[in-house]
């Protein structure tokens, strides 16, 4: 029988050592390959409960202006804002829109459109000669929110 024989043992090449810039790009492909690049679903993320009621609103303002100007305020936030218009078919509705469907009153509203254009009128735009044109003006519904609050914030510093 013939004798099998073995090739001599050769000893693999010892492994050199990894530069700092190989190192740095292997461990940039290990954080590559834990990151995972789909989108985040927020609908999978947020949870809230499900028959948790609706708190009540807290009115930050006691004077009647300021705290109208809140009211419009929260409203232009939650239906939306328009132009052009006092309120569109979705409820969405202008400065003054907003400001007369949550005034009690119509001397309310007229006293708080007084206050609104002084105010519009001193710390925004000089030029303003309405607030429908004012508000006409506004691409969307960021600045006259902006100004509702800015106006609470007045209205409640001169107690009205």
């Amino acid at each position: 029988m013939p004798t099998l024989t073995r090739p001599p043992a050769t000893r693999p090449a010892a492994p050199t050592a990894l530069t700092f810039d190989e190192r740095l790009a292997l461990a940039a492909l290990a954080v590559d390959a834990r990151i995972s690049t789909e989108p985040l679903d927020l609908a999978d993320v947020i949870r809230g409960p499900v028959d948790t009621p609706v708190a009540p609103e807290v009115q930050p303002y006691r004077t009647p202006i300021a705290a109208l100007f809140h009211r419009a305020q929260t409203r232009l936030l939650s239906a939306g804002w328009c132009a052009n218009q006092l309120r569109d078919e979705q409820g969405a509705a202008c400065l003054i829109g907003a400001i007369r469907a949550e005034a009690g009153s119509r001397p309310e509203a007229d006293d708080a459109c007084t206050l609104l254009l002084d105010i519009i009128q001193r710390d925004f735009d000089p030029t303003a000669g309405t607030i429908a044109s004012w508000n006409d003006r506004q691409r969307d519904g960021h600045m006259p929110a902006r100004i509702l609050g800015h106006a609470a914030s007045r209205a409640d510093a001169r107690g009205v």
